[in-house]
């Protein structure tokens, strides 16, 4: 088990929104981030709850190369500490830069919430409850939710092979909520391993660290087909009235 940073009151907490996907199963012709909803890009609708979270001090976007739109976003939030680094070719390599940047201005033992791009119906009280619960664990940990549906393994051709027990099964959600300079090792050497890290919680756990679950809400979906976005239209038309 790998030694965690000794606690520290005056770590700091940060944001990291990974934005550099294409949103390839959205079949449109923007990354599914720019896509509108409720008369605004989703980002906007995702920075905007981070910001709410009063103890987050700055987030870190990571895009793509030549992304044309980004400084038009940028630019609405003007005044907030948000900065621009580099995509990489999946997730963990964009989270990884902007770790990097990270690095250069914050300690090894502050916090990062890592939060996907398309995930605009996050609360800021459940990132709240996140936060404190951590703040009580070295080893981190991440929103989620859990499994309430009967769960099925299927073959290749989606024949149905066993009913899989539920018990114990929980739906990963965003944020994570991470060390500095834990995560950014854990995603080096998991990187470097070859393994397939589909989000932070399992670079950590292949580190070592066990991250704690923190039950979330259901809306907070993440968009990725084309009715998702009906859907979180709805949830956030019902929490504004």
């Amino acid at each position: 088990m790998p030694s965690a940073p000794a606690p520290n009151s005056d770590a700091k907490l940060w944001a990291i929104v990974p934005a550099a996907g294409i949103g390839s199963r959205m079949q449109s012709a923007a990354p599914k981030q720019y896509l509108e909803l409720a008369g605004r890009p989703v980002i906007e609708h995702t920075l905007a709850a981070l910001f709410d979270v009063t103890r987050i001090c700055g987030i870190a976007v990571a895009v793509a190369d030549g992304d044309k739109v980004w400084p038009g976003i940028a630019g609405r939030f003007a005044g907030q500490r948000l900065e621009r680094v580099g995509g990489g070719v999946e997730r963990c390599h964009s989270v990884l830069n902007a770790l990097d940047w990270l690095a250069s201005v914050a300690d090894a033992d502050d916090w990062v919430l890592v939060h996907d791009a398309a995930r605009p119906c996050v609360r800021p009280a459940d990132v709240d409850r996140l936060i404190d619960r951590c703040l009580q664990d070295t080893d981190g940990g991440l929103l989620g939710m859990p499994v309430c549906d009967t769960m099925k393994r299927v073959d290749s051709q989606c024949g149905v092979t066993a009913t899989v027990e539920r018990e114990g099964l929980w739906h990963a959600l965003t944020p994570q909520m991470f060390r500095l300079g834990p995560l950014r090792a854990a995603l080096r050497q998991g990187i470097r391993a070859g393994i397939r890290l589909t989000d932070e919680a399992s670079a950590m756990e292949a580190a070592g660290y066990t991250p704690c679950m923190v039950e979330g809400r259901r809306d907070n979906l993440k968009i990725t087909v084309a009715s998702d976005l009906g859907l979180a239209a709805y949830y956030l038309e019902q929490r504004n009235t």
